[in-house]
């Protein structure tokens, strides 16, 4: 689910058409999660559909709980197409009248658009069988005519890009400590993944793919670039480059060698972005800032400095001890050098050892304390931005993560 402020790089197809060219293992790592068993031989996708503990929705179901896809039930939108709040039955998951059942988020396939049917059939490939408490929750799909619809949970507090970088009054900033908590809850999604049962490469790791729950929980999303990771003895997955600009790793943009510490350097620069409240490519800024990586990079290390890339919204929530920490993490996953990244496990170890000492020592609050922060003075309901449907289905206002912008074609 992309950015209107972020370009996907040219794409090749993650799935080829009729068969899987994945060889899956067992999903499952315990970062909290599990994972149903994977087959481990490339599938048609018959074969995928047919395994996935999803449910088969009808075109018209969907049209029911959407409201005939009314504009004002408009979420977000990006190159795969808009994104449309509607309602289910908890129990039998047919439509349900607004307002009743349980709220889900309804992802339409754009025709006209350049990802469609094959990462279509990748999130359901990925979410289908993958089950772990930092990834969303797939719910159903719909296969009719030329109609391709993922149904997913709905994530009532949007996607974390929404949380960073829009300046408006009823946007509270997140505080520190939620966003290491925020960053905690990604780096465990992201090691699932990567954990020996797994074996997934993200490829798409960017702060518009991190959802939030109403307890500003963290899951990844947007799974259409996902990749298998390496088997035997290679080191890594050739494909061609895809991805976000200011995100994708240097050495897999050159090369198109695909690693898990690939989806690290991208974790490092949402680190970034979390800390600095500054986006990964913003164009608006002077030309030397454009680049977040290359502009903070000097900063990162330095006692003197390194609070010219703080985020001045969480200015006295921290020490700069924990500055330091969090900045040097960042050092760590952003190193030009895939080998000296650090493995998601050991960056998950670092962030609860660092959320630790600051319950420890009382400084920041709890979890609890920082919900009720983000929630003073504002409603603590949705916070969704509504202008017109034409400006939200031009992706300039959605408040809720977008799928993935249209790749970017040379």
């Amino acid at each position: 689910m992309g950015s209107c402020f972020s370009v996907r790089i040219k794409a090749e197809s993650p799935l080829h058409h009729g068969a899987d060219p994945r060889n899956r293992s067992k999903g499952g790592h315990d970062v909290s999660g599990s994972s149903s068993a994977v087959p481990s031989t490339p599938r048609t996708e018959g074969e995928i559909l047919q395994s996935s503990n999803l449910k088969s929705f009808s075109f018209n179901e969907l049209k029911a709980a959407t409201r005939n896809f009314r504009p004002d039930s408009v979420l977000g939108e990006g190159g795969f197409g808009c994104v449309f709040k509607g309602w289910i039955d908890e129990h039998s998951l047919t439509a349900a009248k607004p307002g009743t059942g349980i709220v889900i988020a309804v992802k339409r396939l754009n025709q006209e658009g350049f990802q469609g049917h094959q990462e279509w059939l990748a999130e359901i490939n990925y979410l289908g069988q993958l089950d772990h408490p930092n990834l969303v929750k797939l719910i159903g799909y719909c296969l009719e005519d030329d109609h391709r619809l993922l149904v997913y949970e709905f994530m009532p507090k949007g996607s974390l890009e929404n949380h960073l970088f829009r300046r408006a009054s009823y946007v509270q900033p997140l505080s520190w400590n939620l966003r290491i908590q925020i960053a905690l809850d990604a780096a465990k999604g992201l090691a699932f993944l990567h954990s020996d049962k797994a074996k997934v490469i993200y490829r798409d790791f960017k702060a518009s793919n991190i959802l939030l729950d109403s307890n500003y929980r963290a899951k990844l999303s947007d799974f259409g670039l996902a990749k298998d990771g390496p088997t035997g003895s290679k080191s890594h997955v050739s494909t061609r480059v895809m991805g976000t600009y200011g995100y994708a790793a240097p050495e897999y943009m050159a090369t198109g060698h695909l690693t898990k510490k690939s989806d690290v350097y991208s974790f490092g620069v949402v680190l970034l972005e979390m800390i600095s409240g500054r986006r990964a490519i913003d164009k608006n800024r002077p030309s030397r800032e454009q680049n977040l990586v290359e502009w903070a990079r000097p900063y990162l290390g330095n006692k003197r400095k390194i609070f010219q890339v703080m985020d001045a919204r969480v200015e006295g929530q921290y020490s700069l001890k924990d500055a330091l920490k969090v900045a040097n993490l960042a050092v760590q996953c952003i190193s030009p050098e895939p080998r000296f990244r650090p493995k998601m496990e050991e960056v998950v170890k670092a962030l609860e050892q660092l959320l630790e000492s600051n319950d420890n020592e009382g400084s920041r609050g709890s979890r609890h304390e920082s919900l009720r922060k983000v929630n003073r003075n504002s409603n603590n309901g949705p916070r969704y931005h509504r202008k017109s449907t034409a400006e939200t289905c031009d992706g300039k206002a959605a408040s809720y993560p977008r799928p993935s912008a249209s790749p970017l074609r040379t």
